[in-house]
């Protein structure tokens, strides 16, 4: 029998984490009698006086918003890390048992003072100041002393614990590396060690030294194939945003740099930036068109961990390669999540819709907002 990835089960492996998921393409075809989300029918204002991060608003912790015009960021008033100095936890009385301090800070970064926006309904200018703000960040926390790692990232959507659904994302700095980044920089890390003979794509370009870097080896292998099996959703001049071979969420996206290697926010030109911020742009829009919905996500931004001494050149350290994670939860409906429990959870991740199929279903959406869409509500 000859194997079709669309029907017969197989493991793919994620080079970045070392793990693998288990696809099962042909369960695509089972009914669903689970649990279903309840639709978003709410219409939200473009002010809301009870809405904690609108401008000029007061905040749950007491302090009061500056009436802000473009983004605002601020210390968030219930953080998961404290600053330093702070106790040490006791001696365990066994090796099994191990706890080690964790400073740092959290910040809240406000997108948008309308709070009826998400970053699919904001303009691409508006999105650009966003990621000049999560540069900003990252150089200001990067520089402290003591700070090993900052992780910008946004939930969005109830279904994802987002406590306001004001656009909005967090920044948490700390003093360790945490496990997820820290793994991806582990294997990158490898993957630059290799020799130049390890099958680098022909003007794929090189990390520090001009060694191989796995993701713009890998940006470049899904840039050459066409038709059916790719899985890239939408790129332009600077950046590819796909469905990962390895990927596990249904319609999870990863998004890079394609024309250099760019290891963190603090590498990007200008133009660099304008041109990120389009993509997330067409990327969140095709989104909320596949399911006519705001589609819910987690997105995480992995890159050095702390910023380099000089970001004009490529040194020891710089194997990150900067790259956007969106990890949405949705797989059937507006109204269906994916659920990792029971094999997943004693197993190993496990995917119905193939990659590929998932990056054609994507392709195939509108870049024109379907709010926007002259047949909305017809």
């Amino acid at each position: 029998m000859e194997f079709d990835p669309t029907a017969h089960p197989h493991r793919r492996y994620n080079p970045l984490t070392g793990e693998h998921v288990l696809v099962s393409p042909h369960r695509n075809k089972r009914p669903w009698l689970g649990q279903t989300e309840p639709p978003q029918t709410a219409t939200l204002p473009e002010y809301d006086p009870a809405c904690y991060l609108c401008p000029g608003n007061p905040r749950s912790g007491g302090q009061i918003n500056e009436k802000y015009t473009s983004t605002l960021v601020f210390e968030n008033d219930f953080p998961a890390l404290l600053p330093p100095p702070g106790p040490v936890p006791p001696v365990s009385g066994h090796p099994l048992l191990q706890a080690t301090p964790v400073e740092g800070g959290c910040d809240v970064l406000i997108f948008h003072p309308r709070h009826d926006l998400t970053l699919a309904r904001m303009a691409t200018d508006d999105i650009e100041n966003v990621v000049n703000e999560w540069m900003r960040v990252y150089l200001k926390r990067g520089r402290q002393p003591g700070i090993k790692y900052v992780q910008i990232f946004e939930n969005k959507g109830a279904m994802m614990g987002c406590s306001n659904p004001h656009p909005h994302g967090q920044v948490w700095s700390l003093n360790e590396v945490p496990a997820f980044p820290a793994t991806e920089l582990e294997n990158l890390k490898k993957y630059g060690q290799r020799p130049q003979a390890s099958g680098l794509v022909s003007g794929a370009p090189c990390g520090p030294g001009n060694k191989p870097c796995m993701l713009c080896e890998y940006a470049h292998h899904e840039m050459s194939l066409q038709g059916e099996e790719g899985r890239i959703v939408v790129q332009n001049e600077h950046w590819v945003a796909l469905v990962p071979y390895w990927a596990i969420w249904p319609f999870e996206v990863l998004l890079l740099s394609h024309h250099r290697h760019i290891p963190s926010l603090d590498h990007l030109e200008a133009q660099e930036r304008k041109s990120l911020a389009s993509i997330i742009s067409r990327l969140t829009i095709r989104y909320d068109n596949l399911f006519s919905t705001s589609f819910a996500y987690s997105m995480g931004i992995h890159q050095r961990p702390v910023p380099s001494q000089d970001s004009s050149i490529l040194a020891d350290g710089d194997e990150a390669h900067l790259h956007l994670h969106f990890n949405p939860p949705l797989v059937r409906s507006a109204t269906v999540r994916k659920f990792l429990v029971g094999f997943e959870m004693m197993g190993e991740p496990q995917r119905d819709l193939t990659a590929e199929q998932a990056a054609a279903r994507l392709r195939a959406c509108s870049e024109v907002h379907y709010l926007d869409s002259s047949d909305h509500g017809s």
